[in-house]
């Protein structure tokens, strides 16, 4: 068994060729990019920004949280143009990625898928991100990949909370069998925007700031995906990948795997999240061992939509330094600078 398989993972979902072969899309923003990138056993959607012959900049890849997909990341790309070359993957299931064929949805499933994207691509080391269940995603790559990895910012990252605040319970009960059909007959009939209204009033310290235009293209996008023959399969069978992560031991423990990491990491924290304690910025502080702390007393869950300008000046930080160190250790006087006169054997 390697690193990034967990035990007891179930797969039995349909493959992908059983769903239909072109399913409505999800929009695509000004200046922004969409294609589908075929890999062994799925096909993962990827966005990213239209690319200038000016410059070379590093590349950064995204990863979202659970039931968000990579337009959770446009704002913040946007933010970062002029720094990274910034892509965001839609985690199997997700967005425009069909199901895998395997039916994996474990943290580890997703962290093999987006091992293999980086591999195939070619893109590593990369500027890591991840929100939310794309935070743990993240977690795992950095430790058991770390070439990949060159900086990894985590964004509320969904890391193992025994017991998790009391608002973040209804999101794991999906997790319990026909939690998920229950809820579907509940709410058949609610709105786009209703439904649209809920997820934003759980995942942003403050809805209000949502302008009226992006309230309408969240609910757009809502009502495409609940047209997805396999949506509530992806959540369903995702929550339990990510409650089951939480339950596990030894090398595969996210906490210990965090304790593993070795690039430089910036850690985000909204002090109005309902799905992950602030509390537990303290321990994941003291978990990573490079890391610096970046604290939104007025966030929620998803810092880099409600504060995308705060959120990458505090990543723009972390690359920049981590670019610094890197020369500075390539540097052929850092040996000697570093033993110093006072310093030097006697």
């Amino acid at each position: 068994m390697s690193s990034t398989e967990q035990p007891g993972t179930r797969s039995g979902a349909a493959p992908a060729a059983a769903f239909p072969a072109s399913p409505p899309r999800s929009r695509v923003g000004e200046g922004e990019t969409l294609h589908a990138v075929t890999l062994p056993g799925m096909t993962v959607a990827v966005r990213g920004l239209r690319r200038d012959a000016a410059g070379e900049r590093p590349p950064a890849l995204c990863v979202h949280g659970l039931g968000g997909s990579s337009l959770n990341w446009s704002a913040l790309l946007r933010e970062l143009a002029g720094d990274v070359d910034g892509e965001a993957i839609d985690l199997p299931g997700f967005g425009d990625s069909p199901p895998p064929d395997s039916g994996d949805y474990s943290v580890s499933g997703h962290a093999r898928a987006v091992i293999a994207y980086l591999d195939a691509a070619r893109r590593g080391p990369v500027h890591l991100l991840g929100n939310s269940l794309g935070g743990a995603v993240a977690t795992r790559v950095a430790a058991v990949r770390p070439d990949l990895v060159r900086t990894l910012t985590l964004i509320s990252p969904a890391l193992p909370e025994i017991p998790p605040q009391r608002t973040a319970w209804p999101t794991a009960l999906l997790a319990v069998p026909g939690v998920a059909s229950l809820f579907c007959r509940l709410t058949r009939d609610w709105t786009p925007e209703q439904r649209t209204g809920g997820v934003l009033g759980l995942c942003y310290g403050d809805p209000t700031r949502v302008a009226p235009q992006d309230f309408a293209a969240a609910a757009e996008e809502y009502a495409r995906r609940l047209r997805l023959p396999y949506f509530w399969d992806a959540m369903v069978r995702s929550t339990r990948g990510l409650v089951d992560a939480y339950t596990l031991g030894g090398q595969h423990a996210l906490w210990r795997q965090a304790e593993r990491v070795l690039a430089p990491t910036l850690l985000i924290y909204g002090g109005r999240d309902q799905l992950v304690a602030f509390r537990m910025a303290r321990r994941a502080s003291a978990a990573f061992r490079d890391s610096r702390l970046l604290a939104l007393p007025d966030a929620g869950h998803v810092a880099m939509m409600e504060y995308p300008e705060i959120v990458a000046g505090g990543v723009r930080d972390l690359i920049g330094d981590a670019a610094r160190a890197i020369r500075h250790s390539d540097s052929p006087s850092a040996g000697a600078e570093e033993q110093g006169p006072g310093n030097s054997e006697r």
